[in-house]
């Protein structure tokens, strides 16, 4: 039994590595990730990945910090310490919008990057993880799960004929830069 995780596909171009994964969709090959040193439209919607709920995160702490300072303005201004200032109302809303829009903005900024971290399991500290360094300069990498896959040699054949200009086995899931 082989202990190979996974099988890369290192391609040098960026059309050839698209047309590597039309073969391997074609031959109901699935493809576990697609590693590239720059974005590549149309790689989401031909991989299946679907948009992203950060913006309803977005909008959730946007509410929330909103509401906040909405009603901590409310509460300072009216019922803890209300002044009477020229005989204006105390409660007058246009004075708050200015502050509400900067919390607004603050929360829904944090939340969204937090969010974004916590989604990612990026957090300060944590070592990179990549399939191949290359990647991340001037690589493009299809990474398949070579366990409960068709044949091995099979993939090789399919990722050679689309332009591989290199095909690796994986032992292990991630390279470090150690």
């Amino acid at each position: 039994m082989s202990s190979t995780k996974y099988i890369l596909g290192v391609f040098d171009d960026p059309d050839e590595m698209m047309h590597g994964i039309d073969k391997l969709q074609k031959n109901s090959v699935p493809i576990y990730d697609v590693y590239t040193p720059m974005p590549i439209h149309g790689i989401d919607a031909k991989l299946g990945v679907k948009d992203s709920r950060l913006g309803y995160a977005a909008f959730m702490f946007g509410c929330m910090g909103g509401t906040t300072i909405f009603t901590l303005v409310y509460y300072f201004l009216v019922h803890d310490w209300p002044m009477d200032i020229g005989g204006k109302n105390a409660f007058a809303i246009p004075d708050f919008i200015p502050v509400t829009f900067e919390w607004t903005v603050l929360f829904a900024s944090y939340g969204m990057a937090f969010t974004f971290f916590f989604a990612t399991h990026l957090f300060p500290g944590r070592a990179p993880r990549v399939m191949d360094l290359r990647a991340t300069n001037d690589k493009f990498v299809i990474a398949i799960d070579a366990k409960g896959n068709i044949p091995h040699e099979d993939i090789t054949n399919i990722l050679k004929e689309a332009g591989a200009s290199e095909v690796k086995h994986n032992d292990r899931k991630y390279v470090s830069y150690e």
